[in-house]
């Protein structure tokens, strides 16, 4: 595949400070023009000319007197424009509130959308058996396809971008990003069979025009390289979207986030700030990605004889690169382990943001060649992924890396919400083998990539925005972000909690709540939707079991029962097989198409099986003769 990936030509044109100033002045007195210019410098006008001029002043002032009193425009406080008289600006929520993971976010102007990330949720796999991922419902946008103009990728992250090979396939339109966002969404896409694909690279402080929207894109620090933030200028005032972030003075690759220029956009006026909740509970300061290089060396240090096997999220270019440097200091080779860890690193490598020299690589197919002592293993599995590396050392079901007592294995990751029994299930299986398992509850061989609430807050005192929604977070995570921003002293009705579906009306006199648009979640098995009528059958599956009830009515009738997940004894088993064949011997199936035949087969077993054994098992009836 060859995906079309540009350059945006469209460059930041920020105003200069005189022409704020003047934009600032201007605003104040809206309906106001200059009627008398001033005189040249070293002249005066005549006497005769001064009292024409009075005397057209007096009557000017008596005919506006006459006049009816006229308003003056209204102006949105701390907003960058006086309100526009037509045209509705509406946001809309289609994943990532009230929950975790499949953030999608839409800002809607009379025949312009632009959607704010594409991202997808890994399943509960006790709720949702065999489901391999989540994504938004995104029936609104196939709705109203030729509204939407844009898809604006605030970073690579998956509950981010892992969405958009699905919905590109139905709304085919231009995706904005920065390079490293980008590079990841192409191989993505080209794991999809993506043929082309308009991929549109921005920098940082770029912005682009789409419609009505003037789009900033502004550099924030992030657990992966590249984030954005967006300042999104539109006709009714300025929309700040944080994305994911957080303030790390001291990041590994030096980019820092644009805490002046962010003070800028708030100076000029915020009408929305829609900011990241997810660590919002958590005080002070998030630590810097630079500190876990510290921790790493002293695990390394203290483990200099064991095999280290380091697991992170392949994302993270930028504690990947930490990793490689301590064990090089340690005059270790490095593996890679993991088909997402090794496509990414690639990618990395590729865009100069991962150095590694050749020679300090190995493949994973010769590591018996390097000593214990001698070699780094970098996977995937932080979360108990089922398929992941890690998981399947743990299991036993890697031919590669076999886990035993001369091993440190390092889950350099945090838990994502809902993934603890999973996480908590390799570690005890790699503990049984005899590794020293090393997670974050342990050492600080973690930094969480979300701002504290000392961040939120002074995201707060830069922006100063007139209203707030608060994003990316469950419930409670919001509450206590609408919380926080009344704390610093935005009012209390000037904030709004949202939830799946709502759609709401930003403008000067407040934020207004509309009819919901549809939303939800869309299971998916490999590319094919799972229906409701699946999740029950696959659930049922899972708790109580399935039984195939064989009914031939054709000759000499006859039932046999097939049995899994569940265990009938001898006698309950004759019963139920009882039951069927006295409605074929009293003829009931005679006139039944296969359908009828086939329910009442199903009410028939259903009924002994609640009788007996107060459940009920999946029943799939074949139907043979009809």
């Amino acid at each position: 595949m060859k995906n079309k990936i540009k350059s945006t030509e469209v460059r930041d044109s920020a105003m200069s400070d005189e022409a704020a100033s003047v934009q600032k002045k201007s605003r104040r007195r809206p309906k106001q023009e200059t009627k008398i210019k001033s005189a040249s410098k070293g002249t005066q006008p005549s006497r005769r000319k001064r009292g024409a001029e009075k005397n057209a002043a007096v009557r000017e002032a008596a005919s506006a007197k006459a006049q009816p009193k006229q308003k003056p425009a209204r102006v949105a406080r701390n907003s960058s424009a006086a309100e526009s008289p037509r045209g509705k600006l509406k946001v809309m929520f289609f994943g990532g509130v009230g929950e975790i993971g499949k953030n999608m976010t839409a800002i809607e102007y009379n025949d312009c959308i632009v959607v704010i990330d594409a991202g997808m949720a890994f399943p509960d796999n006790e709720i949702n058996p065999g489901i391999d991922c989540v994504i938004p419902d995104y029936a609104y946008f196939n709705e109203n396809r030729s509204k939407v103009k844009a898809v604006l990728l605030t970073h690579a992250h998956e509950d981010h971008l892992g969405g958009l090979p699905y919905f590109l396939k139905d709304v085919p339109v231009p995706v904005y990003g920065s390079a490293m966002s980008l590079a990841f969404l192409e191989n993505k896409l080209k794991r999809n069979g993506f043929k082309e694909a308009d991929c549109r690279i921005v920098d940082d402080g770029e912005s682009v025009q789409i419609g009505p929207f003037k789009i900033e894109f502004v550099a924030v620090t992030h657990s992966v390289a590249g984030s954005l933030a967006l300042a999104v200028g539109t006709p009714k005032g300025v929309i700040f979207f944080t994305g994911d972030f957080k303030i790390d003075h001291t990041p590994v690759d030096g980019r820092h986030m644009n805490l002046e220029r962010i003070a800028e956009i708030g100076k000029k006026g915020v009408l929305l700030l829609m900011q990241d909740s997810t660590n919002v509970e958590r005080p002070g300061y998030t630590m810097s990605e630079s500190a876990v290089g510290k921790s790493l060396d002293n695990v390394f240090r203290d483990n200099a004889n064991r095999r280290i096997i380091v697991a992170t999220f392949a994302s993270n270019i930028h504690r990947v690169q930490q990793i490689i440097n301590v064990a090089i200091k340690y005059s270790r080779r490095v593996a890679f382990s993991g088909t997402s860890m090794q496509y990414m690193t690639e990618i990395a490598r590729k865009l100069n943001a991962l150095t590694l020299p050749p020679d300090r690589v190995v493949e994973l197919d010769k590591i018996s060649q390097i000593p214990d002592d001698r070699l780094c293993i970098i996977a995937t599995g932080t979360q108990g992924e089922p398929e992941s590396a890690l998981t399947r050392m743990a299991n036993d079901d890697f031919k590669k890396v076999v886990i035993g007592p001369d091993d440190t294995v390092i889950l350099s990751a945090s838990t994502i919400p809902g993934n603890e029994r999973s996480i908590y299930k390799v570690i005890n299986n790699l503990c049984k083998k005899g590794a020293n398992v090393i997670y974050e509850s342990l050492y600080e061989v973690h930094s969480s990539g979300h701002a504290c609430r000392e961040e939120l807050k002074m995201m707060f005192a830069l922006i100063r925005p007139r209203y707030f929604i608060p994003v990316h977070g469950e419930y409670r995570h919001l509450k206590k972000h609408a919380e926080l921003a009344e704390l610093m002293g935005i009012p209390h009705e000037n904030i709004l909690i949202p939830e799946l579906g709502f759609r709401v009306e930003v403008s000067a006199s407040g934020l207004k709540r509309l009819p919901d648009v549809k939303s939800g979640s869309v299971m998916l098995v490999g590319d094919t939707e799972a229906g409701e009528t699946m999740m029950t059958d696959r659930r049922k599956l899972a708790s109580e079991g399935v039984v195939i009830a064989v009914v031939n009515v054709q000759g000499e009738p006859s039932v046999d029962l097939m049995v899994k997940g569940l265990t009938l004894t001898e006698k309950f088993s004759e019963e139920l097989k009882s039951a069927v064949m006295y409605k074929i011997a009293g003829g009931d199936f005679e006139d039944m198409t296969v359908e009828e035949a086939d329910k009442s087969v199903r009410k028939t077993l259903t009924k002994l099986f609640y009788r007996n054994l107060r459940h009920c098992p999946l029943i799939v009836p074949v139907i043979i003769g009809l």
